[in-house]
């Protein structure tokens, strides 16, 4: 989708149609969910400081996330993609991988088949979808984000390698602000200059980890399959930081505010996780899991407190925090029983007090109420999940 959150807004208020729209906080700790393209132009983008969003575009529009609506918004696209395949694979509220190979008999080609899913979201939800068409996951993805808005980039089979080519390496999945630079000044500019590289010599001057990795997307070697299940076997929250994360206290609660999200969406699905996964990754692209089984859960505090523990067994405050990851797995139905502990407050009255709060923010927005104590210097909205 384009621009979905700031694309609803100007949508739902005609008063912000044409004007810089930022969705998010302009904060020292917030950050930018999304902006309109109008914002776009002075260099504001998602998980942007919302500070530096501020100052980029002074005479910006923020808006408070309304996530309640943006996931009702998200539903309605969704149905459209079910008319089509059943093997999509969510990344987020505004984006999913479609597998089509078994539609075309039925719909056509993959070109086709876009064409109508865009035609059939403008009509569901009077919002424009980009849609990249490609034999991998990862060339579907920059085919999509190529010329949006409303784009429509189709890339043949076998085509892959003169596609990327003189796309800038900042299009490589992963490759950021902090990452570029390395990338240049091994003489790095272009795709195409990877694709120059044997993986040996990539793994030489870049390392192990990230070498195989932008070899394998330069050369278009994708070979993931879309996973439709994955919903289904467990609800994850992630952030990627534009500034790599040092401090402790900032990424304990980077790690209560995704515990929030993924309780949240556990209740609002009827699920319970039995395990909790944290995913760490580190500038070098170095990236660890640790998870725990515990007890069925949809509590945000319980989530949180497994989360930590695993965050501290694996994590001394060195190397720094690239990105973060938090995630409720192995679900069972939230009428699973849960065995309580003897000193631990009731969990009807727990439930109870959950509930509450998710009524709050479905009524006033995701910070209209959120958990005490550690929580006191966070980020009120993530990026795209």
């Amino acid at each position: 989708m384009d621009a979905f959150y700031a694309a609803i807004e100007q949508r739902d208020r005609p008063e912000l149609r044409g004007k810089p729209v930022i969705v998010g906080g302009d904060g020292p700790r917030q950050v930018v969910s999304t902006a309109s393209y109008e914002a776009r132009r002075f260099g504001v983008h998602s998980a942007m400081p919302g500070v530096r969003a501020r100052r980029l575009c002074p005479h910006g529009i923020f808006v408070v996330p309304r996530m309640e609506v943006y996931a009702a918004v998200s539903a309605q696209v969704h149905e459209v993609f079910a008319r089509f395949t059943d093997q999509v694979e969510p990344l987020s509220l505004d984006e999913a991988f479609l597998d089509v190979t078994g539609s075309r008999a039925l719909f056509g080609d993959g070109e086709t088949i876009a064409r109508a899913i865009k035609q059939q979201v403008k009509a569901a939800t009077q919002l424009d979808v980009s849609v990249g068409v490609a034999a991998s996951k990862y060339v579907a993805k920059v085919a999509s984000d190529l010329k949006k808005p409303d784009a429509l980039v189709v890339v043949p089979p076998g085509e892959e390698r003169a596609f990327l080519a003189p796309l800038p390496v900042s299009r490589l999945w992963g490759v950021g602000p902090a990452t570029e630079p390395l990338l240049h000044r091994h003489g790095l500019r272009t795709i195409g200059d990877v694709q120059a590289r044997s993986e040996a010599e990539l793994v030489a001057v870049l390392g192990q980890n990230l070498g195989e990795h932008v070899f394998v997307l330069a050369n278009g070697l994708d070979a993931r399959s879309v996973d439709a299940e994955r919903e289904a076997k467990s609800i994850g929250h992630e952030m990627t930081f534009v500034e790599d994360l040092h401090d402790r206290d900032h990424v304990r609660s980077i790690v209560l505010q995704l515990s929030e999200m993924v309780g949240r969406r556990l209740r609002s699905h009827g699920q319970r996780a039995t395990v909790v996964r944290l995913k760490i990754r580190h500038p070098d692209f170095t990236t660890l899991s640790r998870q725990r089984k515990v007890e069925p859960t949809a509590d945000d505090l319980v989530i949180h407190r497994v989360a930590c523990e695993l965050l501290a067994s694996c994590w001394n405050g060195r190397p720094g925090v690239r990105l973060l990851g938090v995630t409720g797995a192995s679900l069972v139905g939230a009428g699973a029983p849960v065995q309580g502990g003897l000193f631990a407050q009731a969990p009807k009255k727990r439930d109870q007090l959950l509930a509450a709060m998710d009524r709050i923010r479905d009524r006033h927005g995701e910070s209209a109420v959120r958990h005490g104590g550690e929580r006191r210097e966070t980020t009120q909205w993530g990026p795209e999940a």
